[in-house]
């Protein structure tokens, strides 16, 4: 070899040594992804292309086989880049850090060791007490993703399910209204010179803005309800055209209900059983074949005739209009969920391994150190503690005693 050559080698050498360097995080992680084993639950928390991102730099994923079969990653997906496939669960709750979408079961938590880090779903209504107990006793520190916040303070993964959702419940009712599901044989929409789908939207939050978008978008003429005049105008402004707006007046929104050929009703309680909005009596005076669709059923369902159904079946009719009430629309176009979702985890897993450890992330950030329900086994959610009738402690207090 001649010395330029030599020198080249070196410099490529030396090119490649400081790329792998920059690609190393402070900290390497160990992050194992289970397989869902929740009713319905479609989605995973990691594409293969942010297990590449995050094998780049460093960290080392561990996937339960088949654990993303139901949004159509196979195994050889995420083999083929980096990841580590097992086929026993025990392996995976090994992990440094759990990631998952459903929240966690008493047989998962059992599986799980000491002061381990886990991010899931986790809604207080829905937390059980055995399995809080569960997690403190082994000192788990873990994340709701219904608390994480991005930049601007918005909840950003119920932000961006919220708009998978609404534009997702037009497209289900396109379907029920068609002759294939025996509707009532009409295209969502309309043509020229055909009067337009008449569609009603109770709630003026992110999934009732969006599927509002989408009813437009497709020609259908539309009407929001809500009881907040500030979230009507925010809608409004941010649809950027004009649209029927009121507030929730029983007269005129039973009117509209009875007149129209879908219903998606969007209310969201803060805490608790969402409020009741359209009664039995209301619906059994509605169109034949009219589609109501229930968005707000994992809350209780606004309409009186709701009654919980599954994505295997879907829908029930009472007084001859078609009910679909299914619970988490979001695993019904799991793949589109699993994209949403993974921009939200991967750079968060990231910045745990630059920050060198969760700690140093949840003093940094405050909306990661907002979705922190447990700090090694204490309990940081006053949500979760009035549920349970707990104490809590203030988790900025704990970190800075921890630093």
């Amino acid at each position: 070899m001649n010395s330029i050559s030599k020198i080249s080698s070196a410099v490529i050498g030396q090119t490649q040594e400081k790329r792998q360097a920059v690609r190393k995080s402070k900290d390497s992680l160990v992050i194992g992804i289970p397989r869902e084993i929740s009713f319905q639950e479609n989605r995973i928390a990691l594409t293969p292309l942010s297990v590449a991102l995050l094998v780049e730099h460093g960290h080392q994923v561990i996937i339960e086989s088949q654990a993303g079969e139901a949004s159509n990653f196979m195994d050889f997906h995420y083999s083929e880049q980096g990841a580590h496939i097992v086929y026993d669960r025990d392996s995976i709750f090994k992990a440094d850090i759990v990631i998952k979408i459903a929240s966690p079961t008493l047989e998962e938590v059992n599986l799980m060791r000491p002061k381990q880090i886990l991010l899931s779903s986790q809604q207080p209504s829905l937390l059980e007490r055995d399995v809080l107990h569960a997690l403190m006793k082994k000192q788990i520190t873990a994340l709701s993703y219904e608390y994480l916040q991005d930049e601007g303070g918005h909840f950003t993964v119920v932000r961006a399910m919220s708009e998978i959702v609404g534009a997702t419940s037009i497209l289900i009712a396109a379907e029920y209204l068609s002759n294939i599901f025996d509707g009532k044989g009409l295209m969502l929409g309309g043509v020229t010179g055909v009067p337009p789908t008449e569609i009603v939207i109770i709630g003026a939050g992110t999934v009732g803005e969006y599927a509002a978008r989408t009813a437009i978008a497709l020609g259908a003429q539309v009407k929001v309800f809500d009881s907040s005049v500030y979230r009507l105008r925010r809608l409004q402004n941010n649809i950027g055209s004009r649209v029927f707006t009121s507030v929730i007046q029983p007269l005129i929104l039973n009117k509209a209900v009875r007149t129209s050929d879908v219903v998606i009703g969007a209310v969201r309680a803060t805490n608790g059983r969402c409020p009741c909005i359209i009664s039995e009596d209301t619906v059994s005076k509605m169109k034949p074949n009219s589609v109501l669709i229930d968005v707000s059923i994992d809350q209780g369902g606004c309409f009186e005739t709701s009654s919980i159904t599954s994505h295997d079946d879907p829908v029930f009719r009472k007084y001859d209009v078609i009910h679909y009430c299914v619970p988490n629309i979001a695993s019904r176009v799991a793949r589109t969920a699993t994209y949403a979702l993974t921009n939200i985890f991967t750079p968060i897993l990231l910045q745990i391994g630059e920050y060198g450890g969760l700690n140093n992330l949840i003093w940094s950030h405050h909306g990661v150190r907002n979705a922190v329900y447990l700090f090694q086994g204490s309990l940081t959610n006053k949500d979760i503690a009035e549920k349970f009738n707990l104490s809590y402690k203030d988790l900025s207090l704990m970190i800075v005693a921890n630093q």
